[in-house]
This record gives structure tokens, C-alpha cells and sequence, in this order.
């Protein structure tokens, strides 16, 4: 075994190690020296300079090691740097790397495109017939349900929800309803899209009652868990209802599952909870451990856009594709149930330990996507900076809440780590500012 892989596997078996206060003296003068050639739109939640990651823990360039409950944004669903996903990156890498799915064919592509509509055969019986369009991310994959949609209808309005996050690509920030400032200053936005109450069936009917007839409605798109809005989970009648509705008007049912799908939920897919199979399924985030690969899928009945309707050159890529291959197996090999498995401990260890903490409102989630409700965004945002500090990664989501969306590899022991730091940061936090 190499020197970097024994490295790597040591680092994933750390425990959370803070000997300089972050950011320390060299993240310090990286980040300045980086700043002036960045983006000012990039948000950058903490000062952390990462060297490197294995499993789930991230060292920083000043050697703290954190425990990491948010995985790249729920991407890193494999953990960081998987073995069997670097192998497959680096074998992969060394014959093919591009050549562009539009335009031919690579073996790789079909294979993922039909394991992921084997995939999707399960979420409930229905007998479709799934084909998929490989992106690069999940805002591109809104993007292409959203052509679809209007292509396959006829139709051009879209109806979202309140809370809901679908990217910020222009189209996709249409739908996206839960900061108003991922919109300030870039309007106007794609037009004929509404945004109703999120679990809320009757917010859907007074749209067609007041706004738009649901004739002229091409798909609802919806979030089956409430990722940036607050990982809220919705009442159980409101997918069931939805789907009612669109199956009773001709409109389109698409799961923006980008941030629920590939085992995020303790299922591969979260629609697999209810049974409620939508007409396009929209997935990205964990299908390759952190590789740009997202993926729009439909029955082949409403996958009906000709040739040349849509298309991308780097999506799919064989190196990312390979990857997706990997994780899936991962997956399927036993990471789906260490979600569920874990993710309902972990669940029951936030509840007890912060039953009756000041502050605390609820806590909720399925699976390895689990929100904590603060009392106010000061408090949570509080938290989180503390968190860091601690050595823990995590991030705040809707309002006031903060996010634990880990590696589905995080184990027992971890599971317990993080809800010791979490508490004892609550603690910290409640003695410096009560309530």
C-alpha cells in the first residue's frame, strides 16, 4: 500500500483533533492570498482550509481534523475518498476521460443510465420503462426536466413550493423559493412558474382556483423532503395527493431528489417511502461521491424530446461515470441500510441529549438527513460557528435550523461523537448568550 493510501487510512480512523485554534496561521494566509482572485458570490460558511479528507474526516492545512456531518453538501455519500471510488477514478482515468455522450457512444454511459432505471423500477410498480440524461450537476438536471416537461405537455407552466431549492441556474432559481437572496438582482425569471404552500395540498388548488389553470400546467416540482429549506419532512397524504392531482390534470410529477436520492434517507431513492412514483426523477449529489454527475430520468412515454433538443458536452463523462459506478455499488452493497440503520440512532441520540436544551425546538429527518429547529437564525448560525470550532462540520438549512447530512458511512461511534460535541456546543452557546 502506498504512502498516500496509508496516510488516508489512518486519517479516516482520527479522532476529531483541534491543536490550533481554526483557521490557523497557514489557512490564514492561503485564504488571503485566494480571495482576491475568488468570486465574491461564493459564501464560504467557515474559514477552513482542507489539505485532505478520508472517510469522514477532513484535515485542514494546519493539521485540526474535524468530523465531517455534512459531506460536501450530502455529495460525499461514500465517504471522502472512497478506496474502491478512487480506484475506479484512476483506472478509468488512464484510458478514457472524455470524448462526449452527445455525440457517441462509450460503454459507460449506457451501463449507468440502465442501472439507474433498475433503480428506479423500485421506488413502486408501475412497469415504465426509464431512460436518462446525464448531467453534470443537479441545477442542470432541473434544467432538463424542465424542457421536458414543457416539450412533452405543451404546456409552459411549472408549479414549486415555497421553501424548495432547485439550483441557480436561471431556470432552476425560477422554481428555487428558499432565500430570497439567491434571487435579488437577477430578475426577470423564467415566467409562468408559482410557488405554493410545501405540504400543503390546498395551497396547490387555490393556485389553480386563482393563478393558473391546471391546463396550462405542464409539472409540478417538488423536493420529497425539504432539503435547504429546512430537511422538513411533509404531512404523508401531501405526495399521495400530489400525485393524485397530476395524474387527474395531465401535469407532470417530478422529484427533485438531488439532495434525497442515493441513499440519503436509509431507501435509494426517498420516494420509496411513500410509494409515490413521479413521471421524472431528478437525482445528482451522492450518485458519484463527489464527481460532477447528475442524472434526469423518465418513463420512455414522456421521455419524448427529438433529437438534438438537449444535449451537453462534459456531462457524463466516463471518469465521472466511473465513479457513479462505484458508488452505486457501495451503495447497494450495504450503505443504503448503514443510512437507515444510523441514521435512526442518530436521530434518537439528538433527541435524548437535547430534550429540554434552551433553544432546541425539534428535531426531525429520515435517515442520514436530520435537522435540528433553533429558536432563531442567530442561535443556529451561533451553533454552527461553534461547531466548527469544535471540530465538527455542519451546516444551518431553512430558517433556523442546522443540517447533520454525513457520509453514509458514519458509523455508531461517530453517530455518538457528533451528538456529544452538538450538545456540549448548545451548552456553550446557551451559557454565552442565554435564553
Amino acid at each position: 500500500m502506498s504512502a498516500v493510501k496509508l496516510a488516508l487510512e489512518a486519517l479516516a480512523a482520527q479522532p476529531i483533533t483541534i491543536t490550533t485554534p481554526p483557521p490557523g496561521p497557514r489557512a490564514r494566509e492561503m485564504i488571503a492570498r485566494a480571495l482576491p482572485h475568488l468570486s465574491p458570490s461564493l459564501i464560504h460558511c467557515y474559514p477552513l482550509m482542507v489539505r485532505r479528507a478520508s472517510g469522514c474526516m477532513v484535515e485542514d492545512v494546519d493539521g485540526n481534523v474535524y468530523l465531517d456531518a455534512e459531506a460536501g453538501v450530502a455529495t460525499a455519500s461514500t465517504g471522502h475518498c472512497h478506496p474502491a471510488v478512487a480506484a475506479a477514478i484512476a483506472a478509468q482515468a488512464e484510458i478514457l476521460i472524455h470524448i462526449c455522450g452527445t455525440d457517441f457512444h462509450y460503454p459507460g454511459y449506457g451501463a449507468i443510465c440502465e442501472k439507474l432505471g433498475q433503480l428506479a423500477q423500485k421506488i413502486g410498480p408501475n412497469g415504465h420503462h426509464w431512460q436518462t440524461f446525464l448531467t453534470n450537476s443537479g441545477t442542470e438536471a432541473v434544467e432538463a426536466a424542465l424542457k421536458l416537461a414543457r416539450q412533452h405537455t405543451g404546456r409552459s407552466g411549472i408549479i414549486a413550493f415555497r421553501g424548495g431549492f432547485h439550483g441557480r441556474t436561471l431556470g432552476a432559481l425560477s422554481l428555487t423559493a428558499s432565500k430570497s437572496k439567491y434571487r435579488r438582482g437577477f430578475g426577470p425569471l423564467l415566467p409562468g412558474v408559482y410557488h405554493a404552500t410545501y405540504g400543503d395540498l390546498d395551497s396547490v388548488e387555490e393556485l389553480f382556483a386563482t393563478l393558473t389553470t391546471p391546463e396550462d400546467v405542464a409539472a409540478i416540482v417538488v423536493e420529497p423532503i425539504l432539503g435547504e429549506g429546512g430537511y422538513i419532512v411533509p404531512p404523508p397524504d401531501f405526495l399521495p395527493g400530489l400525485r393524485a392531482l397530476c395524474t387527474l390534470h395531465g401535469i407532470l410529477l417530478c422529484f427533485d431528489e438531488v439532495q434525497t436520492g442515493m441513499g440519503r434517507t436509509g431507501k435509494m431513492f426517498a420516494a420509496e417511502h411513500t410509494g409515490v412514483v413521479p413521471d421524472i426523477l431528478l437525482v445528482a449529489k451522492g450518485i458519484a461521491s463527489g464527481m460532477p454527475l447528475g442524472a434526469m430520468m423518465a418513463p420512455s412515454q414522456i421521455m419524448t424530446w427529438p433529437a438534438g433538443s438537449h444535449g451537453s458536452t462534459i456531462a457524463g463523462n466516463p471518469v465521472a461515470i466511473a465513479a457513479g459506478m462505484a458508488t452505486i455499488a457501495l451503495l447497494e452493497g450495504g450503505l443504503v441500510g448503514n443510512s437507515d440503520r444510523v441514521g435512526k440512532s442518530l436521530k434518537k441520540r439528538l433527541r435524548d441529549k437535547l430534550a429540554g436544551v434552551a433553544g432546541v425546538t425539534d428535531v426531525r429527518g429520515v435517515g442520514l438527513m436530520i435537522g435540528v429547529e433553533l429558536d432563531s437564525h442567530e442561535r443556529a448560525g451561533a451553533i454552527a460557528q461553534l461547531c466548527f470550532r469544535r471540530g465538527l462540520l455542519v451546516l444551518e438549512c431553512g430558517k433556523k435550523a442546522i443540517r447533520f447530512s454525513p457520509p453514509l458511512i458514519l458509523t455508531e461511534a461517530q453517530a455518538q461523537v457528533v451528538t456529544e460535541v452538538f450538545a456540549d456546543t448548545c451548552a456553550e452557546a446557551n451559557a454565552a448568550s442565554p435564553a
